[in-house]
């Protein structure tokens, strides 16, 4: 009867048995320590002590709203999320409980890091046709992936640099055009998830030779120190000097002797000075070697008809000789 007495009094109060759970704790496994979008992650829950089946539960700490439930004689428990998207990064936490009462993890923050997508490549260009000597700007952009993302630029498989974008978002290369830079151009980008290349962009240059002519002008007038003022007199001068030349000529041709012009008949009519046509023109008056351009025959009147005169006009339009040859 004492026996019995003794054991009424030890037994438990309330009518549960066992060691309630203590210490417990939510601890996140993925590789690398990183969650990334689109791969598995596991919530781990567990505790030091306690006996008897235990329950474990997950829940967001925002709305309170457990994720996942599971009951079993462990001290600890996995809980698999599959194929993490963006929306669920935030803060957790797990409770334990075998009867005695939950008892609530400390919160964990989950961040899920997103890979970049596709980047797109743009170049914007001072005109609609580029040519040698223009500075094109070269923009990629990933709509989506987590920064900081690290952005490569391409010429033909050929790398041109490179710009970081440490916030996201995208980032730009200055390209100045050479003669070579005309064909394909693409751009990478990569946040440690992955790279991913954008699709080929075509530029072509025009205009390249003219460019390059006025761009030595425009260098060799710096050089010199000339202004483009003198430069245009100089222009000026040399058309004006070549024009008054031809001029002398025609002055030398109507200066021919006209004796006995009176007698000429209107049948036999002495041809116009404009309708005269040299007996003999250089092609290429320019050349250093050539002595004159020009050479004309003309008829003297009839009482002087077995003599021609000739006249040379050289290179420069002047005339170098004016003679009267018997025939």
């Amino acid at each position: 009867m004492l026996l019995w007495s003794l054991l009424v009094i030890f037994a438990p109060v309330d009518g549960k048995s066992g060691v309630p759970v203590s210490n417990v704790s939510l601890e996140m496994r993925a590789p690398r320590g990183q969650v990334i979008e689109g791969r598995n992650l596991v919530l781990l829950c567990s505790v030091t002590e306690g006996t008897g089946n235990i329950t474990f539960s997950w829940h967001r700490e925002a709305t309170g709203a457990s994720v996942g439930k599971k009951t079993q004689r462990s001290l600890s428990v996995e809980l698999e999320v599959p194929a993490v998207q963006e929306h669920d990064a935030g803060r957790y936490y797990c409770r334990a409980d075998n009867g005695h009462g939950p008892i609530r993890s400390k919160v964990l923050s989950i961040l899920v890091r997103i890979p970049v997508s596709c980047p797109i490549l743009s170049i914007t260009a001072p005109r609609a046709q580029v040519v040698e000597g223009d500075v094109v700007e070269l923009r990629c952009e990933a709509q989506r992936g987590s920064p900081p993302i690290l952005y490569r630029f391409y010429h033909e498989d050929v790398p041109l640099g490179n710009s970081s974008a440490p916030s996201g978002g995208g980032a730009s290369f200055n390209l100045s055009l050479t003669a070579e830079h005309s064909g394909n151009y693409s751009c990478e980008a990569d946040n440690g998830l992955g790279a991913r290349r954008s699709e080929v962009v075509p530029l072509s240059l025009s205009g390249t030779s003219s460019y390059r002519e006025e761009q030595v002008t425009d260098r060799a007038l710096g050089l010199l120190g000339v202004p483009a003022c003198v430069a245009a007199a100089l222009l000026f001068y040399c058309r004006f000097h070549k024009t008054r030349g031809r001029h002398s000529v025609t002055n030398a041709l109507r200066d021919v002797p006209s004796a006995n012009s009176q007698a000429s008949t209107p049948s036999s009519p002495s041809p116009a000075i404009e309708d005269l046509q040299p007996d003999y023109v250089n092609v290429d008056p320019g050349d250093g070697d050539v002595a004159y351009s020009f050479v004309w025959s003309i008829q003297l009147p009839e009482d002087a008809e077995n003599t021609r005169r000739t006249i040379l006009e050289n290179k420069d339009s002047h005339v170098i000789y004016s003679g009267v040859k018997e025939m």
